[in-house]
């Protein structure tokens, strides 16, 4: 089995939108040391888009934004063509939520299905919750576009949709596990083989600064802040005692890497 990250680019992101629910600590004493001195300026965080190959499938975990979300974003057939692949030859395509950075790359140009041969794979609670009539009206004004988005990206691949649960082998090594908060039904997945781990957290773990410095403190990218930190701090601690390699949409240097702790906090260190 062989896992590499393949970029999609990058967001571009207003810093209040991460950095807003703590403004009143002692946030630049703890993100200076991790490169961040102006905590208005906007933030690029790298989108990582892993894919497995183990001889048998080419699997994708989330597809990045496609061509309607960010001029900096959407380059993910640049990369797989790098990679002598294209989308014709995915044959999984597995999310781990369905926010516009993940799931909108999953229709091109014209609107049509863009990974024809692939099976679609998402959490069944991730998408009853973007697919339920009343998310639009319900998830707030500055979400909206991704209730919209999300529904209508879903239904363009009803026919081609799996869903699993909690806990499930979706594929073979493969376990889904819920982590809740950045959406309600945010799942990461547990990779197994040959005796290493590794697990490909999403938007569990959103960043490489204060999200691994002070995962309690609750982020302001979270639908549910409150249990956002709890599961980040659940993971962050398992990820850190148990030696499990990380992939992380948003970490930087390609997002693969481990998590130690420090003598308050966490931190990322990439495998480079």
């Amino acid at each position: 089995m062989q896992l590499v990250t393949l970029s999609d680019g990058n967001l571009t992101l207003p810093a209040n939108l991460v950095f807003a629910p703590v403004a009143d600590r002692d946030l630049l004493s703890v993100v200076a040391p991790l490169g961040i001195e102006d905590l208005t300026a906007p933030l690029t965080p790298p989108c990582n888009v892993t894919l497995i190959r183990d001889g048998a499938r080419t699997i994708l975990f989330d597809c990045g934004a496609g061509p309607a979300f960010q001029a900096s974003a959407g380059r993910l057939l640049d990369a797989l063509s790098a990679e002598g692949l294209s989308p014709d030859d995915v044959t999984d395509l597995v999310f781990t939520h369905a926010h516009p950075d993940h799931l909108w790359g999953v229709l091109d140009d014209f609107d049509e299905p863009m990974f024809l041969n692939a099976t679609h794979w998402i959490g069944r609670e991730e998408r009853d919750y973007w697919t339920a009539p009343d998310t639009v009206d319900t998830i707030g004004a500055d979400r909206t576009a991704f209730a919209v988005g999300a529904a209508r990206r879903l239904s363009a691949i009803e026919g081609a949709l799996e869903t699993f649960e909690d806990g499930q082998e979706i594929l073979p090594g493969i376990a889904a596990h819920l982590t809740q908060g950045h959406t309600p039904g945010h799942v990461s997945f547990e990779v197994a083989n040959g005796g290493q781990t590794a697990m490909i957290i999403g938007d569990a773990i959103a960043n490489d600064h204060i999200a691994l410095a002070r995962p309690d403190w609750p982020a302001g990218s979270d639908q549910d802040q409150e249990i956002g930190a709890q599961t980040r701090r659940r993971l962050v601690e398992r990820l850190a005692d148990e030696d499990i390699i990380a992939v992380g949409f948003h970490l930087s240097n390609g997002g693969v890497g481990r998590v130690e702790r420090t003598a308050d906090g966490f931190r990322f260190n990439p495998q480079v």
